[in-house]
């Protein structure tokens, strides 16, 4: 690929990240876990609200309703009404939730960086560098 498309070069980005996730699955799903919620739990301190969750992990409201009782009947998610709004509720990770998330997150970082090992540490702050750069407004801190 002498000078890759944007196509090009979100196809790649796209596929790597699946091929990961590939991976990683049938562990993750030992766990209890499907990979999108996985992901949910991951975004729940961030997002504690079901609308906010959709948003953030541009998923329909439904299924993040099916996902969040599935979550509720495992024991991985708590739901609790807001104080000022009965209609409202907050969703918190419960301590087993807050495991099986972690454990699902060491069995990502152990594919991923696998695959990282494949490149140089200066190529990995590159890597990160350009990843930053091009998430923007967006990316955060670490």
């Amino acid at each position: 690929m002498d000078k890759p498309s944007p196509w090009e070069l979100w196809t790649l980005n796209f596929e790597f990240s699946m091929a990961v996730m590939a991976e990683v699955e049938p562990e993750v799903r030992a766990l209890g876990l499907e990979m999108k919620e996985f992901f949910l739990l991951g975004k729940l301190d961030d997002h504690p609200y079901p609308a906010e969750l959709a948003r953030a992990l541009l998923t329909p409201k439904p299924s993040i309703t099916f996902m969040v009782k599935r979550m509720e009947a495992a024991g991985f998610v708590q739901r609790e009404t807001e104080a000022g709004d009965l209609r409202r509720f907050r969703l918190t990770l419960t301590r087993s939730g807050r495991k099986a998330m972690e454990a699902a997150r060491a069995i990502l970082d152990d594919a991923f960086g696998r695959r990282l090992a494949r490149i140089s540490a200066g190529e990995r702050a590159e890597l990160a560098r350009l990843l930053t750069r091009l998430m923007g407004e967006r990316a955060r801190p670490r």
